[in-house]
């Protein structure tokens, strides 16, 4: 059973410029002229952004004629558990906006809440909560940087319950207020 992920292009544009291996296993991302797929995380040279195509699933950027990436091997699998975690970060990312417990995350998944934990955090170095909040903070970062939307509907828009606690975590993740971050983003363009 494959898990299917809600980004936009944009979205998955951004996690492949970032390197980021939150996402690895979850798309592919493509390349029209050298005709070779990468993971997210994958640190080559990137590519034009018109020369991209993403793909959920590895056999259908395999069937569509790409052939796997040499330095980030997307076809080697490194764990006997990633099918598992796949399934569990594809859940946090659908269900960000959600009020989403250990225990719906593992009922998801078919294992115990314990276990689950457990297991993620040996696959990851973070727990379901932990990513859940970067999934989040993600969401947040980019909704900063092409919406105009207050921070505090910013907050609920990226899964958050309370004000003060998305503050404490974009501060951890960010190293500046949501605030200091648009005004930083807003730098960069002029």
């Amino acid at each position: 059973m494959a898990a299917s992920i809600n980004l936009s292009f944009e979205e998955m544009w951004e996690k492949i410029i970032a390197c980021d291996r939150k996402y690895d296993g979850l798309f592919f991302t493509a390349v029209k002229t050298t005709k070779i797929y990468c993971r997210p995380s994958c640190r080559s040279r990137k590519p034009k952004k018109v020369n991209v195509e993403f793909y959920l699933d590895i056999n259908e950027v395999e069937a569509a004629g790409f052939r796997p990436c040499k330095r980030c091997q997307p076809e080697v699998e490194h764990s006997p558990h990633i099918e598992i975690v796949r399934n569990t970060i594809a859940f946090l990312v659908n269900h960000y906006k959600q009020n989403v417990t250990l225990s719906d995350i593992a009922g998801q998944v078919g294992l115990s809440p314990f276990y689950l934990e457990r297991l993620f955090k040996q696959e990851t170095s973070e727990t379901p909560r932990a990513y859940l909040e970067k999934i989040r903070i993600d969401k947040a970062a980019h909704l900063l940087n092409y919406t105009d939307l207050t921070n505090l509907e910013i907050c609920y828009e990226a899964g958050f319950q309370s004000p003060s606690n998305f503050y404490k975590v974009f501060r951890s993740l960010k190293n500046c207020s949501p605030s200091e971050y648009r005004k930083e983003l807003q730098h960069e363009v002029d």
